[in-house]
């Protein structure tokens, strides 16, 4: 209730800043023009994502690595690191956090591993491992588009400074859980149950192309739209219960539109200038490192989208940028708020009855956010 209402003040906010001309016509018009593929894009993979949730490719997915595992928890909680990181790259982290992390919670309840260690595991790496490629997280999709870059030089830039926010914070977790980690679960042994074989193939199939599809250099809402209508046709003719209205992100596009106007708005009043000093200028170590400690102050302050949107403007290069996408994207694992992702993860764990101390949750979080993103900038510094 209190995000429904939140959401419907941000949505007033911004319909405000256009009526008033807080945002001129001719702005506005430009930043419809520049989120609306964006918008386009997310809409359809979140289609896409439900869809092979219900055909079952997700909990076949799990079920997998449950047997893979070998009965060893260690090994079991790198597979789940592994799922959690590849859904996150090619699928956006809030796919990891919706579908992936109840999941392997439930997988953790089933084998009597306590299931905090594969909750905390998923949102961490849900939000640090979402660097690599455009499509993995919103505040990508935009900066690869500021840059102009395709998506394998958008790659080839952040390659190293990805890496370092996949192991830095994999390693961090073994530390904590360690001693949980040890020890033997009993592998399930009754097969997935699945709706239709057709669908789950036919979700396999369309997943499967997708993927390479998103990093050819096609608009990726071309391809992430065909991938949803393929597979809504499919549902069409065999499962319509499926074929629900809130597959549909309606709630996180209004945030994210709204957001993009009041901020928008806030940098035609001068927003830009207010906040060049704090982010700094440069390219080296220190200079990238102050933009994305920026960053990462600001998202788990207000959020990362916004935190983004605000300090885009001084981030003149593309270096620049992946900069500061060090820090809203792993920088952001602090506050609750901190991510969309976190706020979706936190709805699941509460349905599952998982309890999240918040007080631990965010000291966690603090020193990992501080060794992750000094770790990738001095990766990215050394590797441009």
């Amino acid at each position: 209730m209190a995000r429904m209402v939140l959401l419907w003040i941000l949505a007033a906010g911004a319909a405000a800043c256009i009526l008033t001309g807080a945002l001129p016509l001719s702005e506005t018009r430009e930043l419809l023009e520049r989120i609306g593929p964006v918008l386009l894009f997310v809409t359809a993979a979140t289609v896409v994502s439900c869809l092979a949730d219900a055909a079952g490719l997700f909990r076949v997915a799990t079920r997998f690595i449950s047997r893979a595992g070998r009965g060893r928890i260690f090994i079991l909680w790198l597979l789940v690191l592994a799922l959690t990181v590849l859904s996150s790259i090619f699928l956006s982290l809030d796919t990891a956090v919706v579908l992936v992390a109840p999941l392997v919670v439930s997988l953790a309840w089933s084998a009597r591993i306590p299931p905090i260690i594969f909750a905390v595991s998923t949102v961490w790496l849900a939000n640090t491992a979402s660097l690599l490629l455009p499509v993995s997280n919103l505040t990508n999709l935009l900066a690869q588009q500021r840059a102009g870059l395709h998506p394998v030089a958008y790659a080839g830039l952040v390659w190293a400074p990805a890496l370092a926010g996949i192991l830095v914070p994999a390693l961090l977790l073994w530390l904590v859980f360690r001693r949980q980690l040890r020890g033997r679960y009993l592998p399930p042994r009754d097969p997935v149950p699945v709706p239709d074989r057709g669908l789950l193939v036919l979700s396999m199939v369309v997943v499967g192309l997708l993927l390479p599809a998103l990093v050819s250099g096609i608009d990726v809402w071309i391809p992430a739209c065909l991938a949803a209508l393929v597979l809504a046709g499919g549902f069409l003719a065999k499962q319509r219960s499926a074929l629900r209205l809130d597959i549909l992100p309606v709630q996180p596009v209004v945030l994210s539109v709204s957001l993009f106007v009041l901020v928008q708005a806030a940098h035609a009043q001068g927003l830009t200038g207010f906040l060049a000093q704090a982010a700094g200028s440069g390219e080296t170590f220190g200079a990238l490192l102050q933009l994305a400690g920026a960053g990462a102050l600001a998202s788990n302050a207000v959020n990362n989208l916004p935190a983004y949107l605000a300090l885009e403007p001084s981030a003149e290069s593309p270096v620049r940028l992946a900069a500061l996408l060090l820090g809203v994207n792993l920088g952001a694992i602090v506050t609750p708020w901190g991510s969309l992702a976190t706020l979706l993860w936190y709805d699941r764990m509460r349905s599952l009855g998982v309890r999240v101390r918040w007080g631990r949750f965010i000291a966690a979080g603090l020193a990992a956010a501080v060794v992750t993103v000094v770790a990738a900038t001095a990766a990215l510094a050394l590797s441009s």
